[in-house]
């Protein structure tokens, strides 16, 4: 039977065992199961993921190109400390960004899109849930909020600010997660956007953006708290 796969692309082959450590890390970082500034041996990992030392040199070696890991000389390595310069940096490009795409946005996002939105938004109130649960849907969210007006140059850029972001966040919303009340407002801080978007104000929803980039900044400076605070 002759493949039907196209000429000169490949078929998908299942993740590497470097692949596997490194989101298996990753994830271990970004909600904070791995603590900023914790050293490590690459021996030390190898043992708790059951590997090879090999996989998992490859991983932090992708993991240091995102940020999220220092390498130290011979075989150990550390997760990268939070920094509030690097922080401070991050919202202050986002606040240059964001807002400017919302006034476009808000013009061309369908009600119906809108309309569902909405329904995402309450589904962030959920008091079962936490951050690090519906943290793909908040980033979609987002995306959605603003993909109609997006070039693929701004989304490039936004997606290099979001994951910037995605550990400060994670690990702000994670000390805010057992407050009942908190769930309530992440549902209601959504629905605001949503409902300045549907009024086709550009200002009006430039600056719901705005003000919800400050909220989100507040939050990440939560993962700030403790010794292991960098200032850059």
């Amino acid at each position: 039977m002759q493949s039907s796969a196209a000429p000169g692309v490949r078929p998908i082959e299942s993740r590497s065992v470097a692949d596997q450590v490194m989101l298996e890390l990753r994830r271990s970082i970004l909600c904070g199961a791995l603590e900023p500034g914790r050293e490590f041996s690459l021996r030390e990992l190898a043992e708790m993921l059951q590997v090879s030392i090999i996989p998992v040199r490859e991983a932090l070696r992708s993991l240091e190109n995102q940020g999220l890991v220092q390498m130290r000389p011979g075989r150990s390595a550390a997760v990268a400390p939070l920094d509030l310069g690097e922080l401070q940096s991050i919202y202050r490009l986002r606040r240059r960004l964001e807002p400017e795409i919302a006034q476009r946005s808000c013009l061309l996002i369908s009600d119906g899109e809108l309309d569902r939105l909405d329904k995402q938004a309450i589904e962030f109130g959920a008091e079962q849930l936490t951050m690090n649960e519906i943290y793909e849907g908040h980033h979609e969210f987002h995306l959605a909020l603003l993909g109609p007006a997006a070039t693929s140059w701004d989304l490039r850029i936004l997606a290099t600010l979001w994951r910037a972001s995605e550990r400060y966040i994670r690990i702000g919303w994670g000390k805010l997660d057992p407050d009942p009340d908190e769930h309530r407002r992440r549902e209601t801080h959504h629905l605001e956007l949503v409902a300045a978007f549907r009024r086709r104000d550009p200002e009006a929803a430039a600056s719901a953006v705005d003000q919800h980039l400050s909220r989100n900044e507040q939050t990440a400076l939560l993962a700030l708290d403790g010794p292991r605070v960098s200032t850059g």
